[in-house]
Formats: C-alpha cells, sequence, structure tokens
C-alpha cells in the first residue's frame, strides 16, 4: 500500500487473504508486505522482491501465493512486466491467486483476459492519479507554496498554516506533518544572503565568469550548501534562477511515475512572481539576464576554439604541465567542463597543443582498461545477485554504484597499483565526496591492469581523501575479504551489523 486508504490497509488485505485460504482450505505459513511503498517500481518493492527470489532460487516452502488483488501484485505501467513476475512464480511450480477479484486465475480464456484489463486498469489508475497530483501541485505552485526539493543556497522553508501563519523553520530533511500546512520560501541567513547579492555584484560589475566567481568564493573560504565547495553551476544557478527575485517555480524538471528526471521547456513552468521576499531587486537580475543574453565574450562558453586552447598553452607556460587542479585555479581560465563539452574531453584538448603529459605512455587506455573491468565486475555481481543487486546509474557524469534490495548504495573502486617509496607497490584509493559515507568495494588490480588481484568490502572511508594502501594495510583489516562473487550480500550485510 502506498497511503492509509481503508480499503487497502494491509490489516484489511490481510482479513480478506485469511478467509479466501479458509475457504479454499489453504494454510498461510509466511507473509511479505510492501507498507507505505508504491506499487509502481519493482526496485522499492523489497516485499515483492524477496517474494520473487525465495521462489526462484527455490527457498519458497509454499505451493500457492495469496494476493488481495491484481493492483496490489503491482501496479506497473507495462503490463506485461506484472505478467513476467507471475509466469517467473508458476513457471517455479508456485501460483499467484487473487483473493477479492470475481474470477478465479486459472488458465481459462476468460479469466485471461479479464486479468489482462484488470493490468492495464491498475497501470492506467496511476497515471490518472499522477495527472490529478500534478494538476493539485501546479495549483499550490501559483498560491506561492513551495512544492518539493531543497530552498537552495540563501534561501529557508517555512512551514505556514493554511491561512499563511507563520509556524517555524523546516531544517534540511524535515518535512511539515500535518496536511492542511505548507512551505514558502523566506530569506535564509545573513551571510548567505550577503554572499548571493555579491555574486551579482561580481558578475555585473567586475564581468566576473561563474568559474572566476567559484574560484574567488572558494579563495574566501567561503562554504557552500552543507559546507562543499562552490562550482560554476552553483553560481549560475543562483544567476539565473528567478527565485532569488521572489518568484515561485515549479515544474522545471518532469519525473513522473519514477521515470528519468528531464527538464522541460520554459514554457510549461509554473511561474508566481512576488511569492516571497526576493534576495536581489528585479533590475540588478535583469541586468545579469542581459549580459548573459548579450553572450559577452570574456564567458568560456561564447570563446573560440582557438581562445580556449590558447588558456591551455598558457597554463603549461607558466606551470610546464596542465593538470584538471591547474585549470581550476588559474583566474582566467574556463573549467575542465567547458573542455569536455566543447572538445569532446580534456586529453582531445591536449592533444590539440600537442601536450601528451599524463596522458603519455597509454595511459588513456590503461584508464579506460580500468573502467571496463570495474563496469564488468558491477555486472557480474548483478547477475549472481538478480533479485538482490542492481546497478545504479544516474547518467552522464556521474560514477555507477551498486544498489542493494534496501535502498542502501554500495561504492565501487578499482584500485590501481602504483610505485611506491623505494618501488615498494601500495594501491591507491581516491574515494568520491558524495561516496565517503558508504560502504566500499575495493578491488585492487594486479600489476598487469587486467585482473583483479583481490577485493575487500570496507566500511565508509568517511574523508573524499585520496590514500595508498599496502597487503597488511589496517583499512583492509577494518574489512571484509570478498572471496566469492556470489556471496557479495552476505558480505555487506554481515559489515553492516558489525557496523
Amino acid at each position: 500500500m502506498s497511503t492509509d486508504r481503508q480499503e487497502y490497509s494491509v490489516e484489511n488485505q490481510s482479513q480478506a487473504i485469511a478467509k479466501y485460504a479458509e475457504r479454499h482450505e489453504f494454510t498461510v505459513i509466511q507473509t511479505y508486505s510492501d507498507p507505505a511503498i508504491s506499487g509502481i517500481p519493482l526496485r522499492r518493492r523489497k516485499g515483492l522482491r524477496n517474494l520473487i527470489q525465495d521462489v526462484v532460487q527455490g527457498h519458497a516452502s509454499y505451493r500457492a501465493i495469496l494476493v488481495y488483488d491484481v493492483s496490489r501484485w503491482g501496479r506497473f505501467q507495462d503490463s506485461d512486466e506484472s505478467a513476467y513476475y507471475e509466469f517467473v512464480c508458476k513457471s517455479a511450480g508456485v501460483r499467484v491467486h487473487y483473493c477479492a477479484e470475481t474470477f478465479s486465475n486459472d488458465d481459462a480464456m476468460p479469466s485471461m483476459i479479464m486479468k489482462a484489463l484488470k493490468r492495464v486498469m491498475a497501470g492506467e489508475y496511476s497515471r490518472e492519479l499522477g495527472v490529478k497530483v500534478l494538476a493539485g501541485q501546479r495549483r499550490g505552485a501559483t498560491l506561492g507554496f513551495r512544492q518539493g526539493a531543497q530552498p537552495g543556497y540563501g534561501l529557508r522553508r517555512l512551514l505556514v498554516s493554511a491561512d499563511r501563519v507563520p509556524k517555524q523553520i523546516l531544517a534540511p530533511g524535515e518535512r511539515k506533518s500535518i496536511a492542511t500546512d505548507r512551505t514558502i520560501l523566506v530569506p535564509g541567513p545573513a551571510q548567505e544572503v550577503r554572499c548571493v547579492r555579491e555574486i551579482y555584484r561580481m558578475f555585473i560589475q567586475k564581468r566576473m565568469t561563474f568559474s572566476e566567481i567559484a574560484r574567488e568564493l572558494n579563495r574566501r573560504r567561503t562554504k557552500y550548501i552543507e559546507g562543499s565547495e562552490w562550482s560554476l553551476q552553483a553560481v549560475e544557478m543562483i544567476l539565473t534562477h528567478p527565485k532569488y527575485i521572489g518568484s515561485n517555480i515549479y515544474g522545471r524538471f518532469t519525473q513522473r511515475l519514477y521515470t528519468p528526471s528531464k527538464p522541460t521547456p520554459r514554457t510549461e513552468w509554473t511561474i508566481t512572481p512576488g511569492a516571497f521576499e526576493p534576495l536581489v531587486d528585479p533590475a540588478t537580475y535583469a541586468k545579469a539576464q542581459g549580459i548573459m543574453e548579450r553572450a559577452h565574450e570574456r564567458f568560456p562558453r561564447n570563446r573560440s576554439d582557438h581562445d580556449l586552447l590558447d588558456a591551455l598553452r598558457a597554463i603549461r607556460a607558466r606551470n610546464g604541465k596542465i593538470t584538471t587542479d591547474l585549470i581550476k585555479n588559474s583566474p582566467k581560465a574556463p573549467s575542465a567542463q567547458t573542455y569536455n563539452t566543447r572538445f569532446g574531453s580534456l586529453s582531445n584538448a591536449y592533444q590539440l597543443i600537442g601536450y601528451s603529459g599524463f596522458w603519455r605512455g597509454g595511459w588513456l587506455e590503461r584508464r579506460r582498461r580500468i573502467q571496463a573491468l570495474r563496469s564488468e565486475l558491477m555486472r557480474e555481481i548483478v547477475d549472481l545477485n538478480p533479485t538482490r543487486v542492481s546497478v545504479e546509474d544516474r547518467g552522464r557524469g556521474h560514477r555507477t554504484r551498486l544498489c542493494m534490495q534496501d535502498g542502501s548504495l554500495v561504492s565501487v573502486l578499482a584500485s590501481r597499483p602504483v610505485r611506491y617509496y623505494k618501488d615498494a607497490i601500495r594501491w591507491l584509493l581516491i574515494p568520491r565526496p558524495d561516496e565517503c559515507c558508504l560502504i566500499t568495494l575495493v578491488a585492487r588490480l594486479n600489476l598487469e591492469f587486467d585482473a583483479f588481484k583481490d577485493m575487500f568490502v570496507i566500511p565508509p572511508m568517511c574523508r573524499p581523501t585520496a590514500v595508498y594502501v599496502r597487503d597488511s594495510d589496517p583499512r583492509l583489516k577494518k574489512g571484509l575479504r570478498l572471496i566469492e562473487l556470489k556471496d557479495f550480500c552476505e558480505t555487506i550485510e554481515k559489515l553492516s551489523n558489525q557496523a
């Protein structure tokens, strides 16, 4: 169930199933449930996934599955998906019975037609409900109420009653508990508000680029959200988002029925001007938008290829080499992302100026080989644990991770060997900032870079700092060695219990 509707409460379903079992001389010996979970995506249905896993692996000690009705099996948007999961159970000798349906789930033609129709209706119900919810959220947005996401830098969420009486500021992660309450945006701490206005000043008066502003804020040790560093994307968001002039915006992205998020045209946004107190005045905001529209030649995105490559040549002339850190810290240089977008990759830009540097000696090919080995390792783990592990792919620019059946994530690091002091061999671990708080699978490569030497499951590394580990390293000893990939889930569970 996804809500507490009486018709579909867990208790009501259990009672109906119990009566059906008694009527048909069944004995209920095990129960699977997904309370407060939507029936649309299988990845969130821990109960159903466990049921299918037990049936497929032959661990089920029962010969029938009793479900309240077709919609409780799932409101899958593709009715074939619902049919497939039932077919898997039936192939293993365990039939599915729908206790509250008017048809018998046998192989008779009328029953098959009714079941197929019910599956389509179950999915259609979710689609119709999604349209109604979207309309309600758009209505709330036109009234100036915040819908969903976090407020952003310089802003906070204020909980108000239905008649807009202020109640309290909501901390990150907090939600309203009364259905009639609403949230609106208000200015945040004074130092954040000053920083937002300073960003506009640097952009309009000093004509600084997004990257230059980000570098200057980091130089001043001004922290972004949750203490992170500033990036050009963070600066761009502040300079372009209408919420900083008090406009309430809804519908910039869409993610209906658990599909991947995608941007929507501006014409489809719901914009409510003057919904809350602005951080910058409309005239200042308009100046910033005008500068961007005129595409001033100082902006990297409008520089010629020749100018971008000259900036790399200048970095090399000053430092004797080029690295992403040097690009990031060069005041007049575009960001590394600009080169990725314009030339396809940094390595392509390096080749255009005749610089081998980091890419000398076939390192680029070796790096691709490591990425391929890592991807293959993750595929093998998923293939050996199909209902318990999946690969979380967050799109371009994000590293894939493993997702367990309970929703927890596991970072996967392919650790390459390097020559250390006095030619000692160490393995380099470079955790990502957004993954250092996760349990990590460390796969150490052999010296030939063509296979993994060994694998360890270690606790979260806590800090995104590159480290060199040896064979008897304490970091590895704190974890568990993974001998067989088929034991991956059990090893993760064991380490979690130890923590």
